[in-house]
């Protein structure tokens, strides 16, 4: 399938999508990339979602890649009288190790690690920001505040403290079980939660050794004073705008996205953006103007991926969120000022030889009208280097790996196709025309620009560029 658009789209699956016949439709309508979201479901559920996308894939013949999601160290306070209480503005409140059940003057706060990195006047933030408190005084596992912003605190609602890392791990003793599924189960990606400094990374590296793909969630104000690091060391990366809304002030948010994904795209790293994107459509069967034109300055920053959370998990019109979502991307992509932009924002190739053929194709390929430029890999090395040169044409990407292929499908503007690997120069070009004419990339008379490495299957190693013509 073909997607008229260059930018992916990431679906969630959950209750209101997880048959096959959902997941199909989802699929048809345009979701790339399926997020298995760890945070709820039971792993048979997840491994009923996998056998359905699995089958769909094989249906259609086409790659599709699915990203699990790990929860994270989520904290939240224990459990509170009567269903909850209200808490009032400069009122005395603690926060304590204690289990008993909260009341009007205390909550229980099972966080050893929170009171560690709690410091006079540390913010703490309850229910997702709604709560505010101040710390006015610390002891042996309790902490004093003050009420700043008040309302309703029941049970087990979250804990964020903005302007504190905390010493624990991005991965949970849950994290790990969960990841340890995941991975025999045989997904594409691995998300980390609550990533807050590149050790987080690389620890989940260690673990997964190169059985999937990592992409860090950047969820809190930590995370971005060590960004550059942790680009390094991922995959991909995800501006999780939830948490990252609830620990930043809202006016800071959109130019941290527009900085996060600049410096993706300048390190050549995949990075999506997600949370409330067609939020309305939970419940409607249209999105806001807002929400549109939120997807499109996504787009227009040059997000590789948008992701859609609840709106395909549990709201009621989950394909209807990801075609307009869809008609969305396409209909910024037409756009000159989106051209434009691409071409100002365009990072400067690394003075290496495989980036020097990746920026000379993408040249080649506006120079001479191509329909697509072809890239042969192993890694994904060299299909990753054509897309962060953000062509005005399809990248197809032949390569012999089905892991290779279905990891790619989250990144901007590749169309996959597993094959196997070119034995000579005459062979590569044969291919490459067949295949761009059998995936409708090209027509009879067009020219293609191929990309390769010289030895042939040798990653990382391109090297030639040709100019091809697509016979009959």
């Amino acid at each position: 399938m073909n997607r008229n658009r260059r930018a992916k789209i990431v679906a969630t699956l959950g209750p209101a999508s997880d048959r096959q016949e959902q997941i199909e439709e989802l699929f048809v309508a345009g979701a790339d990339v399926f997020r298995f979201n760890f945070s709820h479901g039971a792993h048979a559920e997840h491994k009923a979602r996998m056998d359905a996308v699995r089958a769909v894939e094989a249906k259609h013949g086409r790659p599709i890649s699915v990203l699990a999601d790990l929860q994270g160290p989520k904290l939240r306070i224990g459990r509170m009288a009567d269903g909850g209480i209200d808490l009032e503005q400069d009122q005395s409140f603690r926060l304590d190790l204690d289990d008993k059940t909260g009341d009007q003057d205390r909550a229980p706060l099972p966080h050893p690690e929170i009171f560690t990195a709690l410091k006079e006047n540390t913010q703490i933030l309850l229910n997702d920001g709604k709560i505010r408190l101040r710390v006015t005084e610390i002891g042996d596992g309790y902490a004093d505040t003050v009420v700043e912003t008040g309302g309703l605190l029941t049970d087990r609602k979250g804990v964020n403290l903005p302007n504190a890392v905390l010493p624990v791990a991005a991965m949970t003793d849950k994290d790990r079980a969960d990841l340890q599924f995941a991975l025999t189960l045989g997904v594409d990606w691995v998300a980390l939660s609550f990533v807050q400094r590149p050790e987080d990374v690389a620890e989940a590296r260690k673990i997964i050794q190169g059985r999937a793909a990592v992409l860090s969630k950047l969820e809190k104000p930590a995370a971005i004073d060590r960004l550059d690091e942790i680009i390094t060391l991922s995959d991909a990366v995800m501006v999780a705008r939830g948490d990252l809304g609830v620990e930043l002030p809202p006016e800071d948010v959109p130019g941290l996205q527009k900085q996060i994904v600049r410096h993706c795209r300048e390190a050549g790293k995949p990075v999506v953006v997600a949370t409330q994107m067609l939020e309305s459509m939970i419940s409607a069967p249209a999105p806001t103007r807002a929400e549109a034109s939120d997807v499109a300055t996504a787009i227009y920053d040059g997000a590789d991926a948008v992701m859609l959370s609840a709106e395909t998990a549990a709201g009621d019109y989950p394909v209807e969120a990801v075609s307009i979502m869809g008609r969305i991307i396409a209909r910024t992509e037409r756009d000159e000022a989106y051209r434009a932009i691409m071409d100002t924002t365009h990072p400067d190739p690394e003075s290496t030889a495989p980036d020097a053929i990746t920026a000379a194709a993408r040249q080649v390929a506006e120079t001479i009208g191509a329909a697509a430029i072809v890239t042969y890999t192993t890694s994904g090395s060299t299909t990753l280097r054509a897309a962060r040169e953000r062509p005005d044409v399809p990248i197809l990407c032949l390569t012999e790996s089905e892991a290779t292929a279905r990891r790619l499908v989250l990144v901007w503007g590749i169309h996959g196709v597993i094959t196997q690997d070119v034995r000579n120069f005459s062979d590569m070009v044969d291919k490459a025309c067949r295949i761009a004419r059998d995936e409708k990339l090209a027509q009879k008379g067009e020219r293609l620009v191929v990309t390769a490495g010289v030895p042939f299957g040798t990653p990382g190693a391109t090297n030639i560029l040709r100019i091809a013509w697509v016979g009959d």
